[in-house]
C-alpha cells in the first residue's frame, strides 16, 4: 500500500487552543469534574462527555439546564481555583515544546478557555513557553463554541480570519473556529471524529515551515 501524501496548510498565523493541544490536563479535569458532577448528583461519565474545550459555567449550563446562571458562575470560581491548584499529572502533549520552539518568531496566539492564572499554572508545569498574545476566559463574553476568542486572537495578532490556522482538541473548540472562518488542524483522539481540515495524533510530526514572504506552511503526514 502506497504512503499516504502529506497534507500542507498555509496560514499567516496560529491560534493555539491549550488543554488537549498543547497540554494534556485531562487527569486533572478529569478529577475535578467527577467530584463536581458526583457533588451535584450527575453521572460523571456523561459529565465527562461534555466538559472539554468549554468554560466551566458553560460546561455547568448544558448539565443543570435548570440552574440560574449565578449559580454556574460560583462554581466555576471555585472550579478554576481547584483545577489552579491541582497540576499532578499536568504534561506537555508530546511534540509540544520542540512546536513552540519552532513557531517562537511567527505570529501566534493562546486561545484557551482556561482564565490567565490556570493558564499560567498549566503552561508552566507542562514546561512550555507562554505566547506573548493570549486571550483567555478574561478576555471574552462567549465560550467556545462561540468564535468570540479566536476571532480576538486573530485581531490581536492583525490578520484575517480567512489566514489564520486553529489547533484544537475538543468538538467545542473545533465548531468555534469553523464559525471563525479558519481553518482548524484537529489533535488528538477527541479531533479525529470532528472532520478537521486536517488531523494530527500529537504534535511529534507536524512540519512548519516559512516561505520568503513570511506564509506559514503545515505539513501535516
Amino acid at each position: 500500500m502506497a504512503a499516504a501524501t502529506p497534507a500542507t496548510l498555509t496560514a499567516r498565523a496560529l491560534l493555539l487552543d491549550m488543554d488537549g493541544t498543547l497540554v494534556n490536563s485531562d487527569a486533572v479535569v478529569e478529577r475535578c469534574w467527577r467530584r463536581w458532577a458526583v457533588r451535584h448528583g450527575l453521572d460523571p461519565e456523561q459529565a465527562l462527555k461534555v466538559v472539554h474545550g468549554r468554560q466551566g459555567y458553560a460546561t455547568m449550563a448544558v448539565l443543570l439546564p435548570d440552574r440560574p446562571m449565578e449559580q454556574n458562575y460560583a462554581d466555576n470560581r471555585v472550579m478554576l481555583a481547584e483545577e489552579t491548584a491541582d497540576l499532578d499529572g499536568v504534561v506537555p502533549v508530546p511534540g509540544a515544546p520542540a512546536f513552540m520552539d519552532a513557531i517562537a518568531a511567527l505570529p501566534h496566539a493562546l486561545v484557551t478557555s482556561a482564565n490567565a492564572a490556570l493558564a499560567a499554572a498549566r503552561m508552566s508545569a507542562a514546561g512550555l513557553r507562554m505566547p506573548d498574545v493570549r486571550v483567555t476566559a478574561e478576555c471574552v463574553g462567549a465560550s467556545k463554541p462561540d468564535p468570540e476568542g479566536f476571532l480576538k486572537g486573530a485581531v490581536e495578532l492583525g490578520f484575517d480570519p480567512a489566514d489564520c490556522v486553529v489547533f484544537e482538541d475538543s468538538e467545542a473548540g473545533i465548531q468555534a473556529g469553523r464559525a471563525a472562518g479558519m481553518r482548524v488542524v484537529g489533535v488528538g483522539p477527541r479531533a479525529a471524529a470532528l472532520a478537521p481540515d486536517a488531523h494530527v495524533a500529537d504534535l511529534t510530526s507536524l512540519r512548519v515551515t516559512t516561505t520568503a514572504d513570511g506564509t506559514i506552511e503545515l505539513t501535516v503526514p
